[in-house]
């Protein structure tokens, strides 16, 4: 009797474990891959060991310059020139704000080296991406996709 009711508590036990380890690996809507405005690159959201969303380049419609790979030759940063444009993280810090809003990051474009405060809406499969300098209004928003 004692090894039927102790085989019925380990089954409860595994069944609850199961579904606590399934509602804590959830995924927040806004994690996933996203190609940019251009669909030149897609664009890895992921959230990160602080709580906070992060985002790396992780594929390239054209990952080479001259026969070799790009790199972000354009960073300020005289070291960081030779760094390769693939894997390298351009979103950091996004809070959750509310169902869709996510704040207080910052966006890096490797185009031009420059780095800016950041806001991402999220709309179903699209994003609005904002990048401004000082205040939201003096900025420009971009159109990422959720890639299929």
């Amino acid at each position: 009797m004692k090894s039927g009711i102790i085989s019925k508590m380990l089954l409860l036990l595994l069944l609850l474990t199961s579904i606590a380890g399934k509602s804590l690996a959830q995924k927040d809507k806004l994690e996933g891959l996203w190609f940019n405005a251009e669909k030149s690159a897609k664009i890895e959201i992921y959230k990160a060991t602080d709580g906070k969303f992060w985002g790396k380049i992780i594929w390239l419609k054209e990952p080479n310059e001259n026969g070799k790979p790009k790199v972000d030759k354009n960073n300020p940063k005289e070291a960081k020139r030779n760094v390769p444009i693939l894997d390298l993280v351009i979103l950091k810090h996004f809070v959750k704000d509310g169902d869709n809003l996510y704040n207080e990051g910052d966006i890096y474009d490797p185009k031009n080296g420059k780095t800016y405060s950041c806001k991402i809406t999220h709309k179903g499969d699209k994003l609005d991406v904002r990048g401004y300098v000082g205040i939201s209004i003096l900025g420009r928003t971009t159109t990422w996709e959720r890639v299929q």
